[in-house]
């Protein structure tokens, strides 16, 4: 095991710089980068966005003035701009730009944001308690929901209470996780019904003033709505596959045998199909938390006004902020990797007779 270990560990290298050079070449072919965001500022036009789409208007005003590679550069000196390319590097070429960045991400130098003036670490640091919040409860949730009752579908496959949970969760999974949150905060938040819940925040303004439980209190209190909307969909494909799995291994030679022997139900399911069947369950644990952690937070975040890592990456993203957007990029990519690490591991945790080594010769 410690050879496949150190096997994965080492693949991990060419695959995250992959994963680098790729973004990294993208980006040299997007229009609007951070000179042009400046000078888009610096003319009124507020975003560079509104250059690009403004036409004729604005080609007239790259040509005979400041630098032509900047759209909207008019009347702004060369020197202006070169002291621009020279504060952000981009008086260097591409592949040196790149070697440079890399090296700094290899000792977790991420230097600075270019609009915020902080460092980027500590921009990560700072939002990283809203996106770990929904992530983790999130999948915890749909976990310790889904599992069980997978299980309970799956022993009473084809019955009533199978047909109308599946009804149930399928509804659940189509319903779009923004349009759940808004019903949220129409019924519960203020709206036209109840105000039960806080309509933003994770934790309240006095929050520092609170004893230890009431601390407990308020931060559960606000995360209520934000996990339950992005839960709803989680629910479906697990309690599913779950099932499937269930019934999959229910319906083999060695259960018929032990049920043959007279063993209760409740230790044929727990003490050896749940064994064999959660292998496909815990091999989609680190897909669904990357998911939710990364992607499904964009969207919710903005509807309960917090201020995590998902609107952090789209700001940075329309703003052209690189630093925050491969900082980000190479520590998500490097855990993303490292949990599918984890994840093998946790496959001989349950199942010690799974030999990575042995299936690899």
């Amino acid at each position: 095991m410690g050879a496949y270990i150190l096997r994965r560990l080492l693949l991990i290298v060419p695959t995250l710089l992959g994963i680098m050079i790729i973004n990294f070449t993208l980006t040299q072919f997007v229009p609007g980068g951070p000179i042009e965001q400046i000078i888009a500022q610096m003319e009124g036009q507020g975003d560079v966005f509104q250059g690009i789409a403004g036409g004729g208007d604005v080609g007239e005003r790259a040509q005979g003035f400041g630098d032509d590679r900047y759209v909207g550069a008019r009347g702004l000196p060369p020197e202006f701009i070169a002291e621009l390319e020279r504060e952000f590097g981009f008086d260097k070429p591409p592949l040196e730009r790149f070697l440079t960045m890399m090296w700094n991400y290899i000792r977790f130098d991420f230097g600075q944001s270019y609009f915020r003036s902080v460092a980027v670490i500590d921009l990560v640091l700072e939002k990283m308690p809203v996106s770990i919040t929904l992530g983790l409860w999130s999948t915890l949730i749909a976990y310790l929901v889904s599992i069980p009752l997978g299980i309970r579908k799956a022993v009473k496959d084809g019955t009533p209470f199978d047909t109308w949970t599946s009804g149930a969760i399928i509804v659940g999974y189509a319903i779009p996780g923004f349009l759940f949150a808004v019903l949220l905060l129409v019924l519960f938040a203020g709206g036209s019904y109840f105000q039960w819940f806080p309509l933003r925040g994770l934790t309240s303004d006095n929050f520092d003033e609170l004893s230890l439980l009431g601390k407990i209190g308020d931060y559960f209190w606000h995360i209520t709505l934000p996990v339950l909307a992005t839960t709803i969909s989680s629910f479906a494909t697990l309690t599913l596959l779950t099932k499937n799995s269930f019934l999959d291994e229910i319906r083999k030679q060695y259960v018929v045998t032990a049920k043959a022997k007279g063993l209760a139900e409740s230790r044929i399911l727990y003490g050896h199909v749940f064994r064999n069947a959660m292998l496909i369950v815990i091999a989609g644990f680190p897909a669904m938390f990357i998911g939710v952690f990364f992607g499904a937070s964009i969207i919710i975040e903005t509807i309960f006004s917090l201020d995590g890592l998902g609107r952090l990456g789209f700001e940075a993203a329309v703003a052209r902020d690189y630093p925050v957007i491969f900082a980000t990029l190479y520590v998500f990519g490097l855990i993303g990797l490292l949990v599918g690490l984890i994840s093998d591991l946790t496959y001989v945790l349950v199942d010690p007779r799974i030999d990575f080594e042995s299936r690899e010769t």
